[in-house]
């Protein structure tokens, strides 16, 4: 279970700097943090939750972890741009022995967003593959 504050280098900006949560709600599934400091007007969220459906070797489960945050509009000040980041896992928890595949595809995911390919430096500004791909809308 993650804690209730989420202050130790889990989450960093594009500068490398750890940004901080605080746990708003929880219920069985689904947990939502709020960036300490926030402004009330322009919220950054964390939300993660869990579905699983199905049962037998069919029962699977769906995660995802979503940020969002609303910033004041370049364009009109007046109104909030919303941004939106999620991952979404769809694991076959009930067709599966161990969770090796599972580790190895979200690593493949994890290393494509936040390296360039040629070296292992994890990367937060936005200049890895993946992450580039996604902001230059680039294929």
């Amino acid at each position: 279970m993650l804690a209730n504050t989420l202050n130790t280098n889990e989450i960093k900006d594009s500068a490398g700097a750890e940004q901080e949560f605080s746990r708003l709600s929880q219920n069985e599934r689904q947990t939502e943090f709020a960036f300490i400091g926030e402004t009330p007007a322009y919220p950054h969220r964390l939300s993660i939750k869990h579905t699983e459906l199905g049962s037998g070797i069919s029962k699977r489960r769906r995660s995802m972890v979503r940020f969002d945050k609303s910033v004041e509009g370049q364009v009109d000040a007046e109104t909030a741009a919303n941004i939106a980041f999620y991952v979404v896992a769809d694991i076959p928890i009930g067709n599966l022995t161990s969770y090796a595949e599972p580790t190895n595809v979200a690593a493949n995911l994890l290393s494509f967003l936040a390296t360039t390919g040629v070296g292992t430096t994890v990367l937060f500004d936005g200049s890895g593959n993946g992450a580039s791909a996604i902001l230059n809308g680039s294929l």
